[in-house]
């Protein structure tokens, strides 16, 4: 075929929809159906739409265009995604109340609308894992039958939640890592400060195994369940191998801390995955007997991405991120403490102070680049927890000390800096202040990397090992 040259059986048409125009080379003795068929394969729909001529008349979809008076350089239009008796349709149980387009409205299916869960429950399925850490530390401190009474609930809540059965199982799975990690802290649980990394691997390995058996057994909820695996395999490599080179406890959570601090930074670039077949349309790039006109060598033609497609890789994206927040405040609520309480060397505690303070305030600038709402709450309470635990390891000495002071010159700064937050406001989306917020991210993750060395006793270790003169 010819750019230009016309088959006396073919006609030459252009189909506008949602997703775009497309110029068709049709047979004579084609129906609208197969016209809108071809039109839904090269567009990317999922369903079959209804065509109709430029004045709104619709095509009987199993009459030939012939017969429907379509000639050559006709326009059809797509009048409703899922045809006349599809689910889209006026006469599915979803149809359209007004006309066709991207603004139209929808009814609701009263049985779908009666059985989905409500917006709320993803943040109780977070207080149900919240109980479930709690469950587990109770269990761990009692002895007896209690102690195994509370352990087999937990196993069975566990089992319960990755069983892909009922309404709600998208959002129990979600918790069943959770309930088993309790399970296994309250079994392994030992207050000896030198084994709690342990400890804590231990407990994170169960989770991810137990995210693992829930994802095989169920595609819901992928994107959170692989952050689940991948968080508590970590944490299980850093800490079992921390005990097998029998490496400092401060520096076993120091490691925790740094990997919390940078993983705000590298999440959106790992969790934003854009399929191939969207980037690159390799079949549009073939000139078929559907083709209007042919493609020339070394140009790429219109590749149509459905919106379908689209929001599809949008969500998935903000899932994970927002598991992978997540995952940051866990290892944050667990190192950030358990590093000030390891540190027991003048020297150590100095640093573990300084580096607790700096990830938190790494993590809050962090947070600003986050437009998702739930990923950047969670960044935010991560940081105030670090800062949390740093105000709880500082009060004792405060007590002792120019406490008043501090809280003085708090409340004084406190003072400026209410004026001063609503003034700027949304500042942080202005050039000016972006660059500044970014020159502090990075010196505090910079201050953060190098407190490190202090607050794991390396520092002292070198220094005391210098002979003196």
């Amino acid at each position: 075929m010819t750019v230009g040259s016309e088959a006396p059986d073919r006609v030459a048409l252009t189909v506008h929809g949602p997703a775009g125009a497309v110029d068709l080379l049709v047979p004579l003795g084609a129906s609208a159906a197969d016209v809108a068929l071809e039109y839904a394969a090269q567009a990317g729909l999922p369903g079959t739409p209804a065509l109709g001529t430029s004045a709104g008349r619709r095509l009987d979809p199993d009459a030939p265009l012939a017969a429907a008076g379509v000639r050559s350089g006709s326009l059809l239009v797509v009048l409703d995604l899922g045809g006349p008796d599809g689910p889209d349709g006026p006469g599915g149980p979803g149809g359209a109340v007004g006309p066709s387009g991207p603004g139209r409205r929808r009814r609701t299916r009263p049985e779908v609308a009666a059985t989905a869960p409500g917006p709320g429950a993803g943040a109780w399925t977070g207080v149900a894992a919240g109980l479930a850490g709690l469950a587990g530390w109770s269990a761990a401190q009692v002895d007896g039958a209690l102690h195994q009474a509370s352990v087999v609930v937990l196993v069975v809540a566990a089992v319960l939640g990755v069983v892909p059965v009922g309404r709600l199982a998208a959002y129990r799975v979600l918790a069943a890592p959770a309930f088993a990690a309790a399970a296994a802290f309250a079994v392994v649980w030992q207050p000896d400060l030198v084994l709690r990394p342990t400890v804590v691997g231990v407990t994170a390995l169960v989770a991810a195994l137990a995210a693992a058996v829930g994802r095989a057994l169920g595609r819901a909820q992928e994107e959170a369940l692989r952050v689940w695996v991948v968080v508590g395999t970590a944490v299980f490599v850093v800490t079992v191998a921390g005990a097998l080179v029998g490496a400092p406890t401060q520096l076993v959570w120091g490691v925790l801390l740094v990997l919390a601090v940078l993983a705000p930074r590298f999440v959106p670039g790992l969790a934003v995955d854009v399929p191939d077949q969207l980037l690159l349309d390799l079949e549009r790039l073939a000139v078929t007997a559907w083709s209007a006109r042919e493609r020339p060598a070394g140009r790429r033609g219109r590749t149509i991405v459905p919106q379908a497609a689209v929001a599809a890789v949008a969500t998935s994206g903000a899932r994970t991120i927002t598991a992978a927040c997540a995952g940051v405040l866990l290892v944050v609520a667990v190192a950030a403490p358990s590093l000030l309480s390891a540190a027991d060397v003048t020297v150590d505690v100095i640093g573990a102070r300084v580096m607790v303070l700096t990830s938190g305030a790494a993590i809050l600038l962090a947070a600003r680049s986050y437009r998702h709402r739930p990923a950047r709450a969670l960044l935010r309470l991560a940081g105030l927890v670090c800062w949390a635990a740093l105000g709880a390891s500082m009060a004792p000495a405060l007590r002792e000390g120019a406490g008043l002071a501090l809280a003085v010159a708090a409340v004084v700064v406190a003072a400026l800096v209410v004026p001063v937050a609503v003034a700027t406001g949304r500042g942080w989306r202005s050039a000016w202040w972006a660059r500044r917020a970014e020159v502090a991210e990075g010196l505090s993750s910079a201050l953060a990397l190098a407190s490190l060395v202090v607050a794991s006793g390396f520092f002292r270790s070198l220094w005391e090992s210098i002979p003196d003169v």
